[in-house]
């Protein structure tokens, strides 16, 4: 059996890579011969996945942002539409991505409309809309749709998808959290030291938009209170000397997490933050599954800015998912133009300074995990996906 995985940027890569694992075992125990070939990055090559193109590093939100990867992303979708008509898959699943993903799922069921086609991870229709509706054509070319929140199921439901809720795939990776001693030990630092995480980015553009106002909000903070220590987790290898000149340029006392250690450095990061400040999506929830308070921002180019406002009129009430899930601002968001060092600065002596604000953004995120459903996520997904392929078949 051979399954074609589609997804792209650093949160698909690592999505990809647990499901990749679980449908290996899965196959393994059904007495399955699986080949899986993807659009990914070298996490879900490391998994077991034969890479047609890697797409970790193209991803971009944005008009202007987008251009540098014009190209990149048309050699991706030559190599993929080649792979399809030499060698067709038993199945697809598409992992987020969703621009060139939609394109991916209409192309095949276009042209080969028996392969089944899976989407895990949907693009969260369900939070915003461009213009009056906004919706995709995702259910017209899926088969099954494998929620991982329940507001998306429900979205998906209600239009007619064949939909399952089978919860946040973090969920299974989050039970054994060392503790704050052990983890100040791991990652070099004595219990007189706060920790404070910046993760600015997983697109190139975010290191422009994103990284500088929160280096000015962290050597804010560090004058403010020079037992603060500021550690980056680097989301790909070509961000780490990046990140350690902006630490040099701004001169902000820290260090670098490598991209290569990030993975295994991220359980005891977490334990031992006081703080983290990041830009919204999939890191928003790994943060508050490991109980970490956090400040979120986001920022794009101006014209991306206006056409989004004014021409699509992109609607979203929250940017972070925690605080879509809970349909309230748990934790503050700072979103273009009010994305502004000294605002951040401000919401972060709060939640340092004082035990109640910190409780009630912990007391959130208890409240948050109920929404997310069960441990056992990535099982659950990959024997559905076998399930379906099996049946086909």
């Amino acid at each position: 059996m051979k399954l074609l995985i589609s997804t792209g940027e650093v949160s698909g890569d690592l999505q990809g890579s647990f499901l990749i694992r679980s449908l290996k075992d899965n196959a393994e125990k059904r007495n399955i011969k699986l080949e899986i070939v993807a659009l990914g990055g070298e996490r879900m090559k490391a998994a077991g996945a034969e890479l047609i193109s890697n797409t970790s590093s193209i991803g971009a939100i944005g008009f202007l942002e987008a251009i540098p990867y014009v190209f990149p992303t048309l050699n991706a979708q030559s190599k993929i539409d080649n792979y399809l008509m030499d060698s067709p898959p038993d199945g697809v699943v598409l992992i987020d991505y969703m621009g060139p993903n939609i394109r991916l799922g209409l192309k095949v069921k276009k042209k080969f409309p028996n392969i089944p086609i899976i989407y895990y991870i949907a693009p969260q229709e369900w939070a915003w809309r461009l213009g009056d509706s906004g919706t995709t054509d995702l259910i017209g070319f899926t088969d099954k749709i494998l929620a991982i929140f329940k507001q998306e199921a429900d979205f998906y439901s209600r239009k007619g998808g064949n939909v399952k809720f089978v919860g946040h795939p973090m969920l299974d990776f989050y039970k054994n959290i060392p503790s704050k001693e052990e983890s100040l030990k791991k990652i070099g630092l004595t219990s007189d030291k706060k920790l404070l995480l910046i993760i600015p980015a997983s697109r190139k553009q975010e290191l422009k938009y994103i990284l500088p106002t929160l280096m000015e909000a962290a050597i804010l903070l560090q004058r403010k209170d020079p037992s603060l220590v500021v550690y980056i987790p680097s989301g790909l290898p070509e961000f780490d000397k990046i990140l350690n000149d902006y630490l040099k340029e701004y001169g902000v006392l820290g260090k670098v997490i490598s991209s290569s250690k990030v993975d295994k450095m991220k359980p005891f990061l977490f334990s031992a933050a006081d703080l983290a400040l990041c830009k919204s999506g999939t890191i928003n929830m790994e943060l508050a599954l490991n109980s970490v308070p956090q400040i979120v921002g986001y920022k794009v180019s101006g014209v991306t800015a206006f056409f989004a406002k004014y021409l699509l009129r992109f609607n979203v009430k929250y940017i972070s998912p925690v605080n879509l899930l809970l349909n309230e601002m748990l934790i503050p968001e700072f979103i273009q133009d009010d994305f502004d060092a000294d605002r951040i600065y401000h919401a972060a002596l709060k939640i340092i300074d004082d035990f109640s604000i910190r409780q009630i953004i912990i007391n959130g995120y208890k409240r948050l995990k109920d929404k997310l459903g069960e441990p056992g996520v990535t099982d659950r997904a990959s024997r559905d996906i076998l399930d379906l392929l099996s049946n086909d078949s």
